[in-house]
């Protein structure tokens, strides 16, 4: 009997041990666990299904591409930092992987999208990231929800205004960062949504990135952007151009990073503007030698990952 017990013992440890490896290894494998990445679909209230990318396990970071960008280009963010979050990046409507309507091309609707997604998902004490227009989405969000699920915000690289009114003294525009006309705006939309609109495309991208960026990886970036219809990117880019922020960012009150770039179209004074209107916002620019340009969280990963790691922390 006393043989019988010890056996019947040693047995449940094998199968105990055996457990806990097996246990081990399907963790280090399954969707969301640190090192592994996966892929889902979310269907918004209006029937659109929306792609996005997710790895890591922990507090949420949710990032919000830019205008005609894609949940892809945050590579090195899903990489770099789901050893410690929980990193989620998200295709707008139109964009990379998700589905392509024929409506909704507004900055408000993509920021019901967002909610729409945080609620389904359970997501709280989220910090926010907003790379280019993936900031006006944000700041939508605001205007909607205020810091509804949210605890902390990272604003990369966009301004308050995009188009300029011709009566703006010189220190608006600056604080502003337009870059746009009236006129200016409606050339680049209608050169967009026309014959040349993939050249027109190639062009606005190339500007975004240092000489020094690899033009393999810009030509992926291009590639990525001309997944979004070039009539719809129009139709977002009117939209996105002319929404003020200006009256919306002084009411933000949560924790929040503003990244800007020397070399980049958005001015980097705007981005002073931004985090002196918010209490208590941390500023960071990217000098040029460090990848400071549009996409400096492509360029120069190891510096950004660095300091929105300090953020979160």
């Amino acid at each position: 009997m006393y043989a019988t017990t010890s056996f019947s013992g040693g047995v449940k440890s094998v199968i105990a041990v055996l457990s806990l490896v097996m246990l081990g290894a399907y963790l280090s494998m399954a969707p969301g666990t640190s090192g592994a990445q996966d892929e889902g679909y979310f269907t918004t209230s209006d029937n659109v299904r929306l792609h996005y990318i997710e790895a890591g396990r922990g507090k949420p970071l949710v990032l919000i591409p830019g205008w005609s960008q894609t949940a892809a280009q945050f590579k090195h963010q899903i990489s770099g930092l789901s050893d410690k979050y929980h990193v989620i990046a998200i295709d707008m409507r139109g964009h990379g992987e998700s589905e392509k309507p024929d409506h909704g091309y507004r900055i408000h609707r993509l920021s019901a999208d967002v909610h729409e997604f945080l609620v389904a998902h359970g997501l709280t004490d989220v910090t926010i990231g907003g790379h280019s227009m993936g900031c006006s989405v944000i700041w939508g969000y605001w205007e909607l929800y205020g810091s509804d699920r949210l605890s902390k915000i990272l604003l990369i690289d966009q301004m308050p205004m995009i188009t300029g009114n011709p009566i703006w003294s010189d220190q608006e525009k600056q604080d502003a960062g337009a870059i746009f006309t009236p006129v200016s705006l409606y050339e680049t939309i209608n050169a967009l949504a026309g014959p040349d609109g993939v050249a027109t495309t190639e062009g606005f991208i190339t500007g975004m990135f240092t000489p020094e960026y690899s033009r393999d990886e810009l030509a992926w970036v291009i590639a990525q952007n001309l997944k979004m219809p070039r009539q719809y990117a129009a139709d977002l880019l009117y939209d996105h151009s002319t929404n003020d922020w200006r009256d919306i960012i002084p009411y933000i009150n949560i924790p929040t990073l503003v990244v800007g770039a020397k070399t980049s179209l958005v001015g980097w004074k705007s981005q002073e503007w931004v985090a002196s209107q918010i209490p208590n916002a941390q500023l960071e620019i990217f000098e040029a030698e460090e990848g400071g340009n549009h996409f400096m969280f492509m360029e120069n990963p190891d510096k950004f990952n660095r300091i929105v790691r300090d953020f979160i922390n």
